[in-house]
């Protein structure tokens, strides 16, 4: 490999003093890499493109929900020491094992999730999980979107029982507070911009910050700055032009900076370039995420319980298809396709009470009406197939028990697309739209790394000294993913990427040879 020059154009390059391991990011995952380098004996420098007001990448946005496996209750109150044995007596935990995890990660990828990344993350969950609480993050129940009471007893389902506490800013708070307590550095508004490889070793990274071009002297870097999911030419090449009309849920800074920088020193793309995680979002959201509005507040996730028609007045998925859980990521793309890139999301006054929290707040947008006709009259679709669908939709829901907080299969039958599940009427007044279109959350096409994060290159070898770790990771991803399984991610391949990275530079091993 040839070393690469940054040209400054005449602006002067200042030399900053040396570092051990560098992390280019400042979210879950590049924090956890940061903590765990420290752990590692390492001097850790932070770069956050953003400035401090837009610190914690996307990670500052996430609902917190966690996928990770356990065997029972007992893991679980390991993980929330808080939980009272009273608390306990009215609590089921169906386990959600290791095999499950996996079981559902193959599945709602087809299969093509890389095996060895796939059991990386699913067998370091748990510990993962534990090390997090032992760095300082606080843990809840994730009651509210996970359970159910019935008879006393709250209910969880869906293998996704645990989420931060505060959600992602209250997980970003717990770890920057655990990154200053360590003497972490953090530089703010630092865009990294170019890897300094010299004799096939990555020794160096140049920084852009403050107007200066600042060299970085580094034997370690570890690659934490997200996808190219910002960035609408990267998007519009890889994922086809109708993602240019994408709305960013998170962060603005995740514009495939470092996956850029990664290739150029010869890494290796992998994974599903033409693939992200996206969702059904308020049609009225940001266009960028929102840092004084953070939470995920605009999602709109009740939509197995309703019908979504577009435009036309046409169906275009089975909404019932499976749980919320291991279909929201892929049926953004869905809306997408769909004219004007909008559809409306449609309940009764039978379903509108179930409807999930984001569903009240004062950000969400609606129409209601009395009928549905004066529902139609009031959107821009076509009204009379607007109407036909949900007829021909109310003929086809077949007899059965509905029961929202599991699979009932009570669908309909000779309509197409199906509705698996949860078809109800729609025939109780009043009526409401919700009109959504498509947010992107991160890309699935990124780097291929091995299961300790060192990148590698398009022989499949190591480039010394670069790992990575998040959403940069390339292979895990394919269409679709579970629920609460990319922050897990992040997480373990964080601090796998940052331990693997201290010890690097502090034995002068080649990874090669050792791992």
């Amino acid at each position: 490999m040839k070393s690469h020059h940054y040209l400054t154009g005449g602006v002067k390059m200042m030399k900053a003093e040396k570092y051990d391991v560098v992390v280019v990011g400042a979210g879950n995952a590049a924090l956890c890499a940061a903590i765990s380098a420290k752990e590692g004996g390492a001097r850790v420098l932070v770069l956050e493109r953003g400035p401090v007001e837009k610190r914690g990448g996307n990670s500052f946005f996430t609902d917190g929900a966690i996928r990770v496996a356990y065997n029972d209750l007992n893991a679980i109150k390991n993980i929330i020491p808080d939980l009272t044995e009273k608390q306990s007596e009215s609590i089921v935990m169906p386990a959600y094992t290791e095999s499950d995890y996996y079981g559902d990660l193959m599945r709602v990828t087809g299969g093509r999730s890389n095996p060895e990344l796939a059991l990386q993350l699913v067998s370091k969950s748990y510990e993962t999980v534990v090390w997090m609480r032992d760095q300082g993050i606080k843990f809840e129940l994730n009651e509210e979107n996970q359970s159910f009471l019935q008879d006393g007893k709250r209910i969880f389902w869906g293998g996704l029982p645990i989420k931060t506490e505060d959600k992602g800013v209250g997980l970003m708070r717990r770890l920057f507070a655990r990154t200053e307590e360590m003497g972490i550095d953090v530089w703010y508004g630092a865009r990294a911009v170019e890897l300094v490889l010299e004799r096939d070793a990555i020794t160096g990274i140049v920084v852009e910050k403050d107007h200066e071009v600042v060299k970085v002297e580094t034997s370690g870097v570890v690659l934490a700055c997200g996808g190219f999911e910002a960035n609408k030419e990267m998007r519009s090449e890889n994922m086809g032009d109708e993602w240019e009309a994408a709305i960013v849920r998170g962060t603005e800074f995740n514009t495939g900076d470092g996956i850029s920088m990664a290739l150029a020193v010869g890494a290796q793309k992998f994974g599903q370039w033409s693939g992200c995680h996206s969702i059904g979002t308020d049609y009225n959201a940001p266009k960028v995420g929102d840092f004084t509005k953070p939470g995920d507040i605009f999602k709109k996730h009740s939509y197995p319980y309703s019908i979504m028609l577009n435009n036309e007045g046409k169906r275009f998925v089975d909404e019932g298809a499976d749980l919320r859980n291991y279909t929201y990521a892929k049926y953004g793309r869905e809306v997408l396709k769909q004219p004007g890139y909008v559809a409306y999301q449609i309940y009764d006054a039978q379903v509108r009470p179930m409807l999930r929290k984001e569903y009240d707040l004062e950000e969400a947008t609606y129409y209601t009406a009395d009928t549905l006709a004066e529902l139609a009259g009031s959107l821009p679709v076509n009204q009379k197939q607007f109407l036909k669908t949900i007829e021909d939709y109310n003929n086809a829901v077949q007899d059965g028990e509905y029961r929202p907080a599991e699979k009932d299969g009570k669908g309909t039958k000779g309509i197409t697309p199906p509705k698996s599940n949860w078809a109800l009427r729609i025939e109780q007044g009043p009526f409401y739209a919700f009109p959504v279109t498509c947010g992107i959350t991160f890309s699935f096409g990124g780097l291929q790394v091995d299961a300790t994060g060192h990148v590698l290159d398009k022989e499949e070898q190591p480039i010394r000294g670069l790992f990575a770790a998040g959403e940069m990771i390339g292979g895990i991803f394919y269409e679709n993913y579970p629920g609460g399984s990319g922050l897990m991610s992040g997480a373990v391949f964080g601090k796998l990427a940052g331990s693997s990275a201290a010890h690097y530079t502090k034995e002068k091993v080649d990874p090669i040879k050792h791992y």
